[in-house]
């Protein structure tokens, strides 16, 4: 759907801004020599017709928004609790598209490289089994890495460089912060601090849920990517690896986030918020 609506963008832009252009150029009334500039402006205004002073009025606006959410931000609303703690159901975010290229918004080619994927980002992404649907997960293993899930929790081994001793695994640090509660954090498990890279973040644990061992050895050109609510998320662990080119950008900010608690016997709408936490606006870690 979020591509749809780029396409949307880039028609509706080309088609405003070809009808403008193309009444300007071949059919407007052309100045003469007794009328002043502003004489002109006027007559140029009241001769041209009212569809074609529609595109001139929306072109600005469709193609700052296309340049905008296709180069720059994009909004995403967060629909599961698969991320838990860090992230809610009901956040808002702004996906930081630039983050790590610029791709063109139809095909969704790379335009210009201008960044590297780094361990802890929180990513959204298109998902490898039906490309139509945006996911938003961790990522914790790079390129040519070997992650292993034992006991839930992390270990990583490095890529091993040619004519070098390769590294072996090293675990992720995890401390306990005691439990969530589901108001806040939703669901009241056990939760730890947890650090990827330079990121320090937030993770649930579900102790009644049995984790199978797991060994993923990351691929070229992939990324392994997980959830915060680690015991009730459909990662990686689950269907494989997330491809460079489906990257959609980086979630790096919540610009608001609703609640959605309603009791069964409410009259109004599930989709009518019930209230704003404003507590969690800000920069996601």
């Amino acid at each position: 759907m979020a591509n749809y609506f780029s396409i949307f963008l880039v028609v509706i832009s080309l088609v405003t801004g070809l009808v403008w252009l193309g009444y300007k150029l071949f059919y407007a009334p052309k100045k003469t020599e007794s009328q002043s500039k502003e004489q002109y402006k006027v007559f140029y205004e009241e001769t041209m017709p009212s569809g074609v002073d529609f595109c001139k009025q929306m072109f600005p606006i469709f193609f700052g928004v296309m340049v905008f959410r296709s180069f720059i931000y994009e909004p995403f609303q967060i629909p599961s609790g698969s991320m838990f703690p860090t992230l809610l159901v009901g956040d808002f975010l702004l996906v930081e598209k630039f983050a790590y290229s610029l791709k063109d918004p139809v095909v969704r080619s790379e335009l210009i490289d201008t960044g590297e994927v780094e361990r802890g980002d929180v990513i959204v992404f298109k998902y490898p089994d039906d490309e139509r649907i945006d996911y938003i997960k961790r990522v914790v293993g790079l390129p040519g890495e070997t992650i292993f899930y034992r006991r839930k929790q992390i270990f990583i081994k490095p890529k091993c460089i040619d004519q070098s001793p390769c590294p072996g695994e090293m675990p992720v640090s995890l401390k306990s912060i005691g439990r969530g509660n589901v108001e806040e954090h939703g669901e009241n498990w056990p939760m730890f601090t947890e650090v990827l890279g330079e990121v320090e973040h937030s993770i649930l644990k579900n102790p009644r849920r049995l984790e199978p061992t797991g060994m993923y050895v990351v691929p070229e050109g992939h990324y392994f990517v997980m959830g915060d609510n680690r015991d009730n998320s459909q990662d990686s662990r689950a269907w494989g690896y997330v491809p460079e080119e489906n990257i959609v950008g980086k979630a790096v900010f919540i610009w608001m986030s609703f609640e959605f608690e309603r009791e069964q016997d409410d009259f109004l709408p599930t989709f009518i918020p019930t209230g704003v936490r404003f507590e969690r606006i800000g920069v996601i870690n």
